[in-house]
């Protein structure tokens, strides 16, 4: 099996905290679905003819593409792609644009998951943010997706945000309880360069809280998620049973995936490649009947490396034997090495030859993570 991502970099706006490749106008649309299509059939090779079983819009903002944009993008990779009949189809979207006759439209063309960018329950956050959408737009948004029979619905929410208290947090957490949907994505704010944030913090002006007060907002999270029948399957993914987002499960087993549109990545198991984050660029190359990626070969290091950060993040952890099985015993002697002083500092426990992260591990996860690195 393996998936297939497609990245359209069209928002009406750029939020506050992103430096996701996008760009605030919807001029060149048209021509980057021509683009996109002829992409598809340029690397009907790349997944060696295995079974499509995912299929991921992200973006930028999806939901900005009409219903025959969709549609067209999806009778091209059919054409050229042995799609799965029981297919995984993700698109991200913001609330302001899933009205009923949209969220329709999805449905008929076979979109059977929808990944919410709410973020936030308290309007003052959105307008923080740049989010173009109100709560009650958010909430609304919901309901209509689930009239229209969708029954995988995620939505993405933040923690970490300037002045955010622990009980608006908890709200906000209530807030996307009391909506019955399936899956929740949590992110602590992070602070990228070349954004509004980044600037506003350069110059003092964001009142960003302590390790102490994420650490707390992040305890809360995952406890009040959990009580509610939620299963915490990756460091900053939650879902109901039979919820789990296969596509982004598949990227952290070492699925296969082919990403498409300018700055998508791919990974074919031996090489990762990226095409460029340009769009200008990217429609020009496509245009000459030349894909505009970058390629990485990775080597034994590189490999093992890519699955033990993977592995670390989800809840079924690092299982030796496969460590030992992919990786031979120089890599298993190393892993077990590490392991033994993040034991002791209850970061880390082994259960049955599988290593998984301690809920004070998974805080501080890309820390320990870096220490089991192969160089």
């Amino acid at each position: 099996m393996a998936g297939i991502y497609l990245h359209i970099p069209f928002c009406k706006s750029k939020c506050a905290y992103c430096d996701f490749y996008s760009i605030a106008n919807n001029t060149h649309i048209d021509e980057f679905i021509n683009a996109i299509c002829k992409e598809i059939k340029l690397q009907t090779e790349f997944l060696d003819n295995e079974k499509v079983q995912t299929i991921y819009f992200g973006g930028g903002t999806p939901s900005m593409l009409s219903r025959n944009q969709i549609e067209r993008i999806l009778d091209e990779i059919n054409k050229h792609f042995i799609v799965d009949a029981h297919n995984e189809i993700t698109l991200e979207a913001n609330p302001d644009d899933l009205s009923k006759e949209y969220l329709k439209s999805l449905k008929e063309l076979g979109v059977n998951r929808l990944s919410v960018g709410i973020q936030s329950f308290d309007d003052k956050d959105l307008q923080l943010m740049k989010r173009k959408h109100s709560v009650s737009q958010a909430v609304r948004a919901i309901n209509n997706a689930q009239d229209a029979g969708f029954e995988n619905i995620s939505v993405d929410l933040i923690y970490g945000l300037p002045d955010l208290k622990i009980e608006n947090w908890e709200k906000n957490i209530n807030e996307a309880l009391d909506l019955n949907i399936q899956h929740i994505s949590a992110y602590h704010l992070t602070i990228e360069p070349n954004t509004l944030f980044h600037k506003l913090s350069k110059n003092k002006k964001l009142n960003l809280p302590t390790e102490n007060k994420s650490l707390e907002q992040f305890k809360r999270l995952v406890e009040k998620i959990e009580k509610n029948g939620f299963l915490q399957y990756e460091i900053s993914n939650f879902a109901k049973d039979g919820s789990i987002s296969l596509h982004n499960s598949n990227y952290w087993m070492g699925v296969k995936y082919l990403g498409l549109g300018p700055s998508a990545h791919s990974y074919n198991l031996t090489s990762r490649q990226w095409n460029i984050s340009n769009l200008r660029a990217y429609l020009d190359s496509i245009s000459n009947g030349k894909v505009p990626f970058k390629i990485e070969k990775l080597t034994e290091n590189e490999k093992y490396n890519d699955f033990v950060i993977t592995s670390l993040r989800t809840m079924w952890g690092v299982n030796t034997e496969k460590l030992k099985k992919d990786f031979g015993d120089k890599y298993e002697k190393d892993f077990l090495t590490k392991t033994k002083n993040l034991i002791e500092k209850k970061l880390l426990i082994n259960s049955g030859n599988q290593f998984k992260l301690t809920q004070k591990g998974v805080f501080i996860s890309d820390n320990i993570i870096q220490e089991f690195l192969y160089v």
